[in-house]
């Protein structure tokens, strides 16, 4: 029985060709992974298979329901009534407020600010309890299902979202990148998940890296520049001569442009930080709990540590990004943590910064050049003054650097994602920051684009002019110039040496 069939279908996106004459099929039992490079439209073909893009020419034959499983945090979009900014998962009032992981599965949501409760008339129950507990307890959430959602680590929040997509009882489930940003035990729990939704006679469609291809996968589609490569059952794609990564291709560093960087203008210093007994609470409960953490000026670190570990609560804190940070000791760049001529904005700009949460949220309708040139200003693509000669030549250096030097006056939206975070990744090296901070920065990148960003900052660090904070689930994704490490687990050091 043929569940999806697509005959011709060419497809634009804001104008641009995205997917070119793709014929493809399929048959109830299939489970399909979609692979390619970035930019290949992966995420392209699935907007399209779930209705959200409309092919220009071409017919698209949909026999079963087809839901699109979230693969962010964007409450914005899932939960409408609920919208999140930046900074909501660091201020704990907000938490206080937010609807909880029950409230956003049931679909029971009130918009934001309701005062009287009784006031808003909210939708009636569509999932049983039974059911509810059934899908929380295959995607462990069921300890959290009475916690506001806005607190949840990144693995939780995809846990959370693939079960309101469970839920929802669809044929066809279509995933992008599921696996991206989660530690070991939630891609485990997300994988036998998905293989419980195949036992039950559902078919998954995932766009993913070849490394990370379920086992229960039993064919491939492997596009490049919106066309198909091939579409193959998995063991005759395996058994093909030339992997995906050879045919994409191998770059390496232009040391002579990298040279062109230069060395930080604001180093100088003995100390990037100390943080002395750390703490973090939320609604009562420790996110950090006595974390102390010293890094010399040139020292190269990685922090690892289990979604929910207190990762990206204790970087928040060093960016001067959260409202807890005046309640804690610690020193930035030998000053101390309030002192007077030295701001939150004298901090950030010692910063390049890259992480998740500033790729989901950065303003999508800036242009390349503009996102990258934000980077001066510590905006998030959008700002007021006037780039001087020094600055317009900066960005050109790193975009071509970074290789999206032919892309600069394209819009942000109009990129992939794993285009996007090569341009955020730009943003944070523009104005040659002494401290990176560099937050699961290879997210959404195929694998000769991760080893060309290691080389790049396995060259800059080399220097011994920088200092690095490197984040990833992946110690594959590590450079080999990181000597250091810090390991968390439920908010406390586990390991640091």
């Amino acid at each position: 029985m043929c569940l999806l069939s697509l005959t011709d279908v060419f497809v634009r996106k804001y104008d641009y060709p995205v997917l070119h004459q793709i014929n493809w099929e399929v048959k109830k039992g299939q489970q399909w992974a979609v692979i390619g490079g970035n930019g290949a439209g992966k995420t392209m073909l699935l907007d399209t298979l779930a209705g959200r893009l409309m092919p220009r020419s071409g017919k698209i034959r949909r026999n079963a329901a087809i839901e699109l499983v979230a693969a962010d945090y964007s409450f914005n979009r899932i939960v409408r009534s609920a919208a999140q900014y930046y900074q909501q998962r660091f201020q704990s009032q907000d938490a206080e407020i937010a609807p909880t992981v029950r409230d956003v599965l049931t679909n029971q949501l009130r918009p934001v600010g309701t005062v009287d409760e009784t006031s808003v008339v909210l939708p009636p129950l569509e999932v049983t309890e039974e059911e509810l507990q059934r899908i929380a307890g295959l995607l462990s959430l069921t300890h959290l299902l009475d916690h506001p959602f806005v607190t949840l680590s990144n693995g939780e929040t995809r846990r959370m979202l693939l079960a309101v997509s469970l839920l929802k009882k669809a044929q066809i489930l279509l995933f992008d990148y599921p696996f991206t940003g989660l530690d070991v035990y939630s891609r485990q729990v997300l994988n036998e998940a998905m293989a419980a939704m195949v036992e039950e006679g559902r078919t998954i469609i995932l766009a993913t890296a070849p490394n990370e291809m379920p086992s229960f996968i039993t064919h491939v589609l492997e596009l490049k520049d919106g066309r198909v490569q091939a579409a193959l059952p998995a063991e005759a794609w395996k058994s093909l001569d030339r992997t995906i990564e050879t045919r994409l291709g191998k770059a390496s560093v232009d040391r002579d442009l990298l040279a062109l960087l230069g060395t930080p203008e604001l180093g100088g210093y003995d100390y990037a930080f100390k943080l002395r007994n750390t703490r973090v609470i939320y609604d009562g409960r420790p996110v950090l709990d006595g974390v102390s953490w010293e890094v010399r000026n040139g020292e190269l670190w990685s922090l690892s540590g289990p979604n929910g570990s207190g990762k990206s609560t204790l970087l928040s804190l060093i960016t001067a990004d959260h409202p807890q940070r005046f309640a804690n000791d610690f020193e930035i760049f030998d000053r101390p943590k309030r002192g007077r001529g030295f701001s939150m904005w004298d901090i950030k700009q010692r910063i390049g910064h890259v992480s998740p949460e500033l790729h989901l949220y950065f303003p999508p309708d800036t242009t390349v050049y503009k996102a990258i040139g934000s980077g001066f200003f510590d905006a998030t693509g959008i700002y007021f003054k006037k780039l001087d000669a020094a600055q317009d030549s900066r960005i050109h250096l790193v975009a071509k650097l970074l290789k999206v030097d032919e892309v600069l006056e394209k819009s942000f939206r109009h990129l992939s994602k794993g285009e996007q975070r090569l341009v955020l990744l730009a943003r944070a090296l523009v104005k040659n920051p002494p401290l990176l901070i560099l937050d699961e920065p290879c997210q959404g990148l195929d694998l000769p684009t991760v080893e060309y960003f290691k080389q790049i900052v396995d060259a800059i660090c080399a220097t011994g002019n920088y200092t690095l904070i490197y984040v990833s689930h992946y110690p594959s994704e590590i450079p080999s110039c990181v000597n250091r490490r810090l390991m968390l687990r439920d908010g406390k050091v586990e390991f640091l040496q």
